[in-house]
């Protein structure tokens, strides 16, 4: 069959085709979600290994023969990688071979697989859901038993290496347009912070965002707060390498966030869906936040119902198998837990649970992320 009348049987409705095209159709989409499952793997040794940054400090194309002596590796192992590489389209490949010459292939990254795949201070760098691939993967071992008994694994399940990647995962974005584009969207809060304030940042991680605010506004007072010890250990790690003075990280079982309402502005990054009792946390960021204080939510993008995410998300399989992996798993990791999920707290959910909380304003700001929402909400 040539590749017109492929498409054409492509095209075909569903009740023309015969039952044996549809098997055949069938076990390609499910084989080929193994294949993007593999894939991902090579994904994560070509990070592991250096491959990409070689690739993308080369001058010209290299030969497997110069990738393998740039990494360090042995050359048929790498020639196998990237093959699956070139093949996924993830690196370019180039050949060259002339009558009776043997067949020389080279393999290169173009500039967009540069910014993704080897520059960690690119804002579109994705490499931080890969270096912990892993770690989600292992979780596996542990979904019967959590399918069976409702509960789930929290983010320490993951080990220090999965704290690791999701720092690489955000704080590329947030390195490059927290200060000058996301607090500039809430009116007064930069002159605020230049003023000198004081920041809750719930769910700091590894502490990018809050020592992000901290050398920028040093009258500023910046307090972080996270129940993972692989997170709170990376965050002190870096708060002594960026040498700043006005940032703290602390275990919020162990110093608790205020709830005297003297805090000025509270940020919560990517972490309420997470939780295992968000409603009760909107309501301890109420008690914390000063009358005239503002709490800066930023989460996933998601819509209202399942049916509304699959159809307008077009990474919505990704998204919930994420979930299943990490985030709702975290979310239950707790008897009782609410399980909002990856794509749990939609717009109108974040209100009503804002509003519940006892937050009067709710206010999207005008914030552009490929997979972030970001709002104003105030008491």
């Amino acid at each position: 069959m040539n590749a017109a009348e492929q498409k054409t049987r492509d095209h075909e409705p569903q009740d023309q085709r015969s039952a044996e095209d549809r098997l055949a159709l069938f076990s390609f989409q499910v084989f080929s979600k193994l294949e993007g499952a593999v894939t991902a793997g090579m994904i994560h040794l070509g990070d592991l290994l250096g491959l990409y940054r070689a690739l993308a400090d080369a001058p010209h194309p290299m030969s497997s023969a110069e990738l393998a002596l740039a990494v360090g590796c042995q050359e048929r192992w790498v020639r196998e990688w990237a093959a699956n590489q070139a093949a996924a389209r993830i690196i370019t490949m180039e050949t060259n071979a002339g009558d009776g010459d043997a067949e020389e292939i080279r393999f290169g990254l173009t500039a967009e697989g540069r910014a993704v795949l080897a520059s960690p201070d690119h804002p579109a760098f994705g490499m931080g859901m890969f270096h912990r691939l892993p770690q989600t993967m292992r979780a596996l071992e542990h979904m019967p038993e959590s399918f069976r008994n409702g509960v789930g694994l929290d983010y320490d399940s993951h080990g220090p290496e999965g704290a690791v990647g999701i720092e690489r995962s955000f704080e590329p974005w947030n390195n490059a347009n927290l200060i000058p584009t996301v607090l500039p969207a809430i009116e007064g809060l930069a002159d605020a912070l230049r003023a000198g304030i004081t920041v809750a940042d719930i769910g700091c991680g590894a502490g990018g965002a809050a020592i992000l605010m901290a050398k920028e506004f040093p009258l500023s007072e910046v307090h972080g707060y996270d129940i993972s010890r692989y997170a709170l250990d990376r965050a002190e790690q870096k708060k002594a390498d960026a040498e700043v003075a006005n940032v703290h990280f602390h275990d919020p079982r162990r110093q608790a966030v205020p709830s005297d309402h003297s805090v000025d502005l509270v940020t919560t990054f990517d972490c309420i869906h997470d939780m295992t009792d968000p409603a009760g946390m909107m309501a301890a960021i109420h008690a914390a936040l000063k009358p005239d204080g503002v709490w800066l939510l930023v989460d996933i993008k998601a819509h209202d119902t399942v049916a509304e995410n699959i159809t307008r998300n077009p990474v919505a399989s990704l998204m919930y198998g994420i979930s299943v992996l990490s985030c709702m798993s975290s979310a239950l990791s707790e008897p009782g837990g609410a399980g909002l999920g990856t794509l749990g707290l939609s717009a109108s959910r974040a209100e009503e649970m804002a509003k519940a909380a006892g937050f009067r304003s709710f206010r999207p700001l005008d914030v552009q992320h490929s997979v972030n929402a970001f709002y104003e909400i105030r008491p």
